[in-house]
């Protein structure tokens, strides 16, 4: 018979909302676990530079300081995935692939989102070096330089008019754009490069990026590709308890204190949706860890 293992928080998710809220919980002598493989936070393969008082630091060592910092507080960490939960009676019941049943007074899920790929050779090669899934996280890192964005919809154009900004020249790749007529007429306006009906073949490179090769043999030579196909949120879990998405039905919806609409479970971090930023997830992983805590111990 699997034992049950029992906590006043469970966070789900070690991003930076995720270990922020483990860190305020934690500080409130609560128990506190936290559930996810690092690995696969979008911040362990950036690097940051636009985070008040950090120049440049990679996003993996921000993640092993910020795990350092919850445990030095009293939060455990599982490294495992979410197979389901349950809401029975008031608590949560969570089990994970390896099979472990914790239980829990209050829930925080900060999970991430995980971005759309476009599965072409080279992308994972080249992931953080040339290849990024958020033209908002690393942009900046590409000034001056010629750029590529793929994608079809608003998230592709905006990240497209935002980079003319700081790169040389930006080029839109799409099948078909997507697009309302307002930003199609910007786009057109701009010196925005449109490869409308192009199919990307491969992303190609030595040590990083420095062309991308399309199925006609075309190609361009860039320093960066930005594939911006849209975000993938982790729902399922969400919505089979019951909480409710925002009007487009893509992120959580949580009040100004992080709450979700049932009682205990509250959200943080991209989940909530844009912008794509780690001060913002962090703001809202605080939030979330103090309200976890005050109704776990409201609630035990």
């Amino acid at each position: 018979m699997v034992s049950l293992e029992q906590y006043d928080v469970v966070i789900l998710g070690t991003g930076p909302a995720g270990l922020q809220a483990a860190i305020h919980a934690a500080r409130k002598k609560v128990s506190v676990l936290v559930l996810g493989k690092e690995i696969k936070s979008s911040l362990f393969h950036a690097h940051i530079e636009n985070y008040y008082s950090v120049f440049n630091m990679s996003g993996a060592q921000m993640l092993a300081t910020g795990r350092e910092q919850a445990a030095s507080f009293g939060a455990r960490f599982l490294e495992d995935d979410v197979l389901r939960i349950t809401f029975t009676d008031g608590k949560f019941g969570i089990t994970s692939e390896s099979g472990r049943a914790i239980r829990a007074v209050s829930l925080i899920i900060a999970t991430g989102t995980s971005r759309k790929r476009l599965n072409a050779p080279g992308e994972k090669e080249f992931l953080s070096k040339g290849v990024s899934y958020c033209v908002d996280c690393d942009g900046n890192f590409f000034r001056g330089e010629t750029v590529a964005v793929i994608g079809n919809e608003s998230a592709a154009a905006d990240g497209a008019l935002t980079l003319l900004g700081t790169a040389a020249e930006v080029h839109l790749v799409c099948d078909k754009l997507q697009v309302s007529d307002a930003l199609r007429e910007k786009i057109e306006n701009s010196d925005i490069i449109v490869h409308e009906g192009a199919d990307v073949n491969a992303i190609r490179g030595e040590k990083a990026v420095d062309k991308l090769e399309f199925t006609d043999g075309t190609i361009i030579t860039v320093s960066g590709v930005f594939i911006e196909l849209g975000a993938k949120g982790v729902m399922e879990l969400a919505t089979s308890l019951g909480i409710q998405l925002d009007a487009d039905m893509k992120y959580i919806d949580t009040d100004k204190k992080q709450h979700t609409n049932i009682s205990g479970a509250f959200a943080a971090g991209d989940v909530c949706g844009p912008p794509w930023q780690m001060a913002k997830a962090v703001g809202e992983g605080c939030v979330a860890g103090i309200e976890a805590a005050a109704y776990a111990k409201k609630n035990r």
